[in-house]
């Protein structure tokens, strides 16, 4: 019988390493398949390189990464800043969702401070939709799938919306137990090491990290270091019960009450 599989897709090379890791690894110790796509090449991550270097170092970085978590990576299609949700990237990226099959898609908040992140969310949903049409093209040809796929949408990068609200968690892995992995994973990613400390005036990669994740523990109440999600809804994608994440993962996985709680409040 063949594994079920976890898609993590983001717009850069460490975004999945970032925000998503953790529960991908714990995926991979329940059982599945893991697959890593980053939609943008890296292209702007720099400035001292040109863009054939850049690319192909944080490309280099993107393959050891998956490597570490031990994922099969998929290539990226396009330039930083130039992810726009249309036809051609949801074609190419349709492609790659039939290819992958996958029984969990992860991906980046719809609300973040950076474009490329809602896009690639955007895509990746549309994407994932959009798996067993026939009459959806896809960039190479590929048969639809049918397959239900839950998605879970990762919390934005600083933990805020870009118009600087708080974004809560529905739903926390526990991470603690694969936390020296995916600092690992991130640690290949030295290109923005250079970058951010520079850019953005981070102190530490690394660090910066793992103090969002202790954040996030601190916020479900239960674990030490932790990862955030919030469930996709269900309609075109899979039964309104499922949560594989939970399945899997058990007592690593807790469902936050009062966000469920608020689902029905307008």
């Amino acid at each position: 019988m063949a594994k079920p599989v976890a898609f993590a897709v983001g717009a850069h090379p460490d975004d999945i390493e970032f925000m998503m890791a953790g529960t991908l690894l714990m995926l991979g110790r329940a059982g599945y398949e893991l697959h890593t796509m980053n939609i943008c090449n890296g292209s702007c991550g720099t400035a001292l390189e040109d863009r054939e270097a850049i690319i192909a170092r944080r490309t280099a970085e993107a393959r050891e990464a998956a490597r570490t978590l031990g994922a099969q990576f998929h290539d990226p299609l396009v330039d930083d800043i130039e992810l726009f949700y249309e036809p051609g990237v949801l074609h190419r990226v349709g492609a790659v969702m039939r290819d992958v099959k996958p029984t969990i898609l992860l991906t980046a908040s719809p609300q973040d401070y950076m474009e490329d992140h809602m896009t690639a969310s955007r895509v990746a949903v549309t994407a994932a939709f959009c798996r067993g049409m026939r009459n959806f093209p896809t960039d190479p040809p590929r048969p639809p799938i049918d397959l239900e796929v839950t998605v879970y949408h990762a919390l934005p990068w600083g933990l805020r919306s870009s118009l600087r609200r708080v974004v809560r968690a529905g739903q926390y892995v526990d991470i603690a137990p694969v936390l020296e992995q995916k600092r690992a994973a991130l640690a290949c990613h030295k290109s923005q090491k250079e970058w951010l400390d520079a850019s953005q005036g981070l102190d530490s990669y690394l660090t910066t990290m793992e103090e969002m994740s202790r954040e996030v523990g601190r916020q479900s109440g239960r674990f030490e270091y932790a990862e955030g999600w919030r469930r996709h809804l269900h309609l075109g994608f899979c039964s309104e019960t499922a949560d594989p994440i939970s399945d899997a993962v058990g007592k690593h996985a807790m469902i936050s009450q009062a966000y469920e709680g608020g689902l029905d409040r307008a």
